[in-house]
């Protein structure tokens, strides 16, 4: 399950509404590399794979691929504006270590190896 707060699910609402591109849906996902081991995947699409799970959160169609999936199970995704801009976190209850930015992770059974190179 993916949990998206009001002020995240407004956001990506207005963005959605931008695309040129009908029947688009959120896409989230999970790819090595950042500083912690993984980095998130966030962006709108509008294919689906055999590979995907897709889910229905406050009336908005979210996929996941299968992969990704145990990573990011229980995601919360929070919107917060900050001076003149403003940016999605990801609070993650999988996430054993994160990067000083929020933008990759590690979970428990990622401890002890070592992290991918990259930066934040």
């Amino acid at each position: 399950m993916i949990n998206i707060s009001d002020s995240a699910f407004d956001k990506l609402k207005e963005m959605l509404n931008d695309q040129e591109i009908p029947d688009m849906f959120l896409r989230l996902g999970v790819q090595s590399g950042g500083c912690s081991g993984f980095s998130y995947a966030m962006g709108f699409d509008d294919e689906e794979s055999e590979e995907d799970i897709f889910m229905n959160v406050k009336d908005m169609k979210v996929v996941v691929d299968k992969e990704s999936l145990p990573l990011i199970n229980g995601l919360e995704i929070d919107f917060e504006e900050s001076g003149m801009s403003g940016g999605f976190t990801m609070n993650n209850p999988n996430a054993s270590a994160t990067c000083g930015c929020g933008s990759s992770f590690r979970t428990a059974t990622d401890a002890g190896k070592p992290s991918a190179e990259g930066e934040c």
